[in-house]
């Protein structure tokens, strides 16, 4: 039989485990099994694909990485059909990447049922895989809206396969569950307050929730086993999250999503460099704007920092890797943001909910 076209491999490493026990051993994870079952939807019957995609409504509330740009003079004084181009062709490579994304967490939700050894553990990655299908299937057929699927980021194909062949089923959770669906949550959570598009807001809705169960297991399950862990065990869990965060987040690579999205703005005509000067010039309004919003932390101090401390994995010596990171990146006021980094909330579902 010949393979699809567009099909690549990968080498999954694991080691299969049985587990004879079938009596519940993590209530928490069990518990999240049942929440599971009880929220399934269907992605082509559940939205409202009859309403068009609202152009205006979509240029209106576009966001740069969580800055809202929409509300620039910058912004305002292009044409209109301008900001449609940039709105379109951005929401499509970032939704291409969660669709990708998406694809990746399938693949390892479905490994975690074979490697994790509780029987609680390997319930819930399976509610999770059928999750991850879904989430395949309605970001394709979004896509489908605007523009076609554009390849994936280099930086996060580099992620998925090193999580996919990461041997450590607790790497697994650690790359997927804290990295990869944290700054996953994090992203969707900003766009489905900022848009106003009502069939983007509807879907990110419906995915949003999954995401945050999905992340809600991985703090449960490394919460119940971290803290049994050897110091050199608990050292290599850290760094394989930090290494995971940089590759998705570090601009000096050049492969950031930041960057590859910068690189759209070209087609459409617009110099970045011009960009980020003007936009720059009018830091003033969108700090206010920022700040009505309630501040934006971004998605390493605002969420993939409190998760890994949530789970013990956010030592002193991480602690200082991150933030050598963000200084690089971001200049030294990205010091202060890390002495601002706040407590994981506890409902994890009512955060992404809270703000639009």
């Amino acid at each position: 039989m010949t393979a699809p076209l567009e099909t690549e491999g990968v080498k999954a490493a694991l080691r299969a485990v049985y587990n004879w026990n079938y009596a519940p051993e993590i209530d928490q994870l069990r518990s999240l099994y049942a929440n599971a079952l009880e929220r399934q939807w269907i992605g082509m019957r559940d939205l409202d694909w009859s309403q068009p995609v609202d152009r205006e409504a979509f240029s209106r509330s576009f966001s740069m990485g969580g800055i809202p740009i929409d509300q620039t003079d910058f912004w305002a004084n292009l044409p209109a059909d301008t900001r449609w181009e940039i709105s379109r062709r951005s929401a499509a490579f970032m939704l291409s990447n969660f669709l990708h994304g998406e694809q990746g967490a399938l693949f390892i939700a479905g490994q975690l049922v074979n490697a994790v050894p509780h029987m609680d553990g390997k319930f819930y990655a399976a509610t999770q895989t059928l999750d991850e299908a879904r989430h395949v299937e309605v970001f394709a057929a979004y896509i489908a809206r605007l523009d076609h699927v554009y390849p994936i980021a280099p930086a996060l194909k580099q992620l998925l396969d090193r999580v996919s062949e990461a041997e450590s089923w607790m790497m697994k959770v650690v790359g997927m569950q804290i990295v990869i669906e944290g700054l996953a949550l994090y992203v969707f959570r900003d766009m489905r307050n900022t848009t106003r598009e009502p069939l983007l807001k509807q879907l990110l809705t419906y995915v949003s929730r999954d995401e945050a169960r999905h992340t809600g297991y991985g703090v449960k399950y490394l919460g119940h086993v971290v803290p049994t862990l050897s110091a050199s065990e608990r050292a290599g869990l850290e760094d394989f999250g930090f290494e995971a965060a940089r590759l998705l987040i570090d601009s000096r690579s050049g492969l950031s999503m930041r960057d590859a999205v910068l690189g759209l703005w070209k087609e459409v005509g617009l110099d970045p460099a011009q960009v980020i000067t003007a936009v720059a010039q009018e830091r003033d309004k969108l700090r206010a704007a920022v700040e009505r919003s309630g501040g934006r932390m971004g998605p390493i101090t605002g969420f993939i920092l409190p998760t890994m401390r949530s789970v013990g994995l956010a030592s002193p010596r991480i602690v200082g890797h991150f933030e050598d990171m963000l200084v690089a990146n971001n200049g030294p006021q990205a010091r202060e943001l890390m002495s601002r980094v706040r407590e994981l909330p506890e409902d994890l579902e009512a955060w992404v909910m809270a703000g639009g």
